[in-house]
């Protein structure tokens, strides 16, 4: 088997029992992607909300197009090509999309109304903002830099493989990554306190700023304390070590695709409402 990143043994027995017609099979497929493709979908997202609803419609696409699945990649890498064909072309703005923001907006932002907050919690909000805001930075790339900065910089995938999912050679997808790398770099490296300590932001400053602007959720902190792979809360780990752009970016947790959304897929291919594991041409 050839292919940047080719299937093992373990994977086509999987499939092949899948496109059989076993059920078991076929939950184990969704449970082998669904973290994968969530973390995927948050990142390009950036709001948990959108990158639930798009991770539900992934995997749907994941099980009705199983049968092209040919062996050229391992399940995981497959399912990315069929995540960043949704996400790329996806019509339905998200919703930090909506707000159009460039590099320029956003470091405007990111200086105004600093502050020293003292009150509850401020460790942990300071991680909710510094989070947010890698966030947002991912957003002032369009979709397609955006893609190709999270497969390269964020999950570090080689480029015959990240070139495999984006359905392009490896030099140009490294022509593509190095353009995102210097955007994000600028940025970071002239208005990040946690790269650069002469910056004005500090995230332990924008804390009462980001309340303000809507940019903390008054109901708590949804990224430090969402779901992890292992279940080990972000909060409790205080592991990253940050000190440069891709660091910054790269520095989440092993997010956890919300088992409700998984649920939902498994119960509609339970209730045999619609066809799936329909034979289609490879995405």
């Amino acid at each position: 088997m050839t292919g940047p990143d080719a299937a093992d043994t373990d994977d086509a027995a999987l499939v092949s029992a899948a496109v059989a017609g076993d059920a078991d099979a076929l939950e184990r497929v969704v449970r082998t992607v669904q973290d994968a493709v969530y973390r995927l979908a948050l990142r390009m997202t950036g709001l948990p909300a959108d990158a639930e609803d798009a991770t539900q419609e992934i995997l749907i696409k994941v099980v009705t197009r199983l049968a092209s699945w040919r062996g050229e990649a391992s399940l995981t890498t497959w399912a990315y090509r069929i995540a960043v064909n949704y996400l790329l072309n996806q019509r339905r703005r998200t919703t930090m999309e909506r707000r159009e923001l460039t590099f320029d907006e956003l470091g405007a932002e990111l200086v105004e109304g600093l502050a020293d907050y003292s009150g509850p919690d401020a460790e942990l909000l300071a991680e909710e903002v510094r989070l947010r805001c890698t966030q947002a930075m991912l957003q002032c790339l369009d979709r397609p830099e955006r893609l190709v900065y999270v497969l390269g910089e964020v999950f570090e995938l080689p480029a015959d493989q990240a070139g495999w999912i984006l359905k392009t050679t490896p030099a140009a997808y490294r022509k593509r990554l190095e353009r995102a790398r210097r955007q994000v770099r600028t940025f970071v490296q002239g208005n990040c306190g946690l790269v650069n300590p002469d910056a004005a932001c500090h995230c332990s400053r924008r804390i009462t700023s980001a309340k303000a602007r809507g940019r903390l959720d008054p109901r708590g902190p949804s990224l430090v304390g969402h779901p992890t792979t292992d279940g080990v809360p972000w909060a409790a780990r205080q592991m990253h070590q940050l000190h440069d752009a891709a660091s910054v970016l790269r520095g989440h947790p092993d997010y956890a695709a919300p088992r409700a959304r998984t649920e939902a897929v498994l119960t509609l291919l339970r209730s045999g409402r619609f066809p799936l594991v329909e034979r289609q041409a490879p995405p």
